[in-house]
């Protein structure tokens, strides 16, 4: 008898590849970390009709044309091959410009920079460079959602560390003192945060300075929402006194400069770790994006009129929305930074993906649960308020009568 090229021969007969037993081919580390909770919201959002987005963090901006512009001569001149490793020289340099003179960081920009695809692969080549299977990661809580998972897959220990409403999500040191074990390698920090808007003055990182050192803590550093301050100056981490050799910082142009699809950040740190973060960087990545690389030059360059205006306008949208949000019973502590809410729901009788699911199929706002953030965001919801102060309005129209409709 013989057998189809589809099946296989066997003492009882002709059977089917497909019946054959094959073994579990997804890895351990893949099973246990989470889908992203932010993107199951963005796209149901995408799939109903009337919807205003409050889900996805990015700026409602385009990017200005001056830096497309400059991006699209780049490929008529025929700038289209890989960079170094490092990313263009012109950028580095004036990058090291632009952070001196905005928040006092002085970095080398032969051997202290490396230009990523984006502040997520910093995130990723760092956190691989720096910890080892076993070491513990303390990570401020809520926080962007792919902090743990990248410590995770790494072989790390992510422990969260609670910043509550009360210390207006700021990280005080009694708190991380509590979470420090023998283990402790890294601190990473996020501020200004997403998603609660909090951000850590002067003497909040010097408090956490004095812990860092005292326990030999690397910092991990991510202020890709620096330029998004709202009341006072972005202090940067590494600026602190004592903190520089053992903080990384990470940051991009994609929420100041509104260009989050070009996909470019930065890493900095003293070069024995920028050494190390390269190595990964060389083989997984070679380099980032040359066209980008073009842009981001332009932005740094010639972008920050365009940076400071939209901020200004993000500070008056957060004035309205926050002010809406406490009228119609939603407490809401004012966020300093970045362009997200994040009001309590607690007080609706609904968990926040309860509240979530519902806001989106009954009142057509689409917001994301605070507890995809970590334990530290239950009873809350993240709403940016990156749209326009129209749809602002509208929302919070529609927000109150869902909460006037529930029992």
């Amino acid at each position: 008898m013989e057998c189809s090229m589809l099946s296989v021969k066997t003492d009882n007969g002709c059977h089917s590849r497909s019946d054959q037993k094959k073994r579990d081919f997804v890895s351990e580390r893949a099973k246990i970390i989470p889908p992203s909770g932010i993107r199951r919201f963005f796209d149901l959002a995408g799939q109903m009709e009337n919807v205003i987005s409050l889900g996805v963090g990015e700026p409602d901006y385009s990017t200005p044309w001056h830096i497309c512009d400059a991006a699209i001569t780049s490929i008529e001149q025929g700038h289209t091959a890989y960079t170094s490793n490092t990313g263009m020289e012109s950028l580095r340099n004036e990058l090291h410009r632009f952070l001196q003179e905005y928040y006092q960081l002085d970095y080398n920009p032969s051997n202290e920079m490396i230009i990523t695809t984006g502040v997520s692969e910093g995130l990723d080549i760092v956190i691989r460079a720096v910890v080892n299977p076993g070491d513990e990661v303390l990570v401020v809580d809520p926080s962007y959602v792919s902090y743990s998972p990248c410590v995770t897959m790494a072989g790390g220990i992510p422990v969260p560390v609670p910043c509550t409403e009360k210390d207006r999500f700021r990280l005080t040191p009694d708190v991380l003192m509590e979470h420090i074990t023998p283990q402790s390698k890294v601190l990473v920090l996020n501020f200004p945060n997403n998603p609660t808007g909090g951000v850590m003055r002067r003497e909040d990182l010097e408090a956490v300075a004095d812990i860092a050192i005292d326990h030999d803590l690397l910092i991990l550093s991510d202020e890709v929402y620096a330029e998004l301050t709202y009341e006072g100056h972005h202090i940067a981490t590494a600026s602190i006194d004592g903190l520089w050799e053992r903080t990384i910082t990470l940051s991009g142009f994609s929420k100041a400069f509104a260009m989050t699809g070009w996909r470019l950040g930065y890493v900095c740190a003293p070069p024995e770790l920028t050494a190390a973060v390269l190595k990964i960087h060389q083989y997984v990545m070679l380099s980032a994006p040359t066209m980008s690389q073009y842009a981001a030059l332009e932005a740094l360059k010639h972008g920050e009129d365009a940076m400071r205006d939209m901020v200004r306008e993000y500070h008056l949208r957060r004035n309205l929305f926050v002010d809406g949000l406490n009228r119609i019973g939603l407490t809401c502590h004012t966020p300093e930074g970045a362009f997200y809410a994040f009001p309590s729901v607690k007080g609706t009788g609904l968990t926040d993906y309860e509240f979530a699911e519902r806001l989106i199929t009954e009142a057509g706002v689409a917001v994301v649960p605070g507890s995809v953030f970590g334990s530290g965001g239950i009873g809350h919801i993240r709403c940016s308020y990156a749209v326009s102060r129209q749809e602002l309005s509208e929302a919070i129209r529609r927000m109150d009568d869902f909460i006037r409709s529930l029992p």
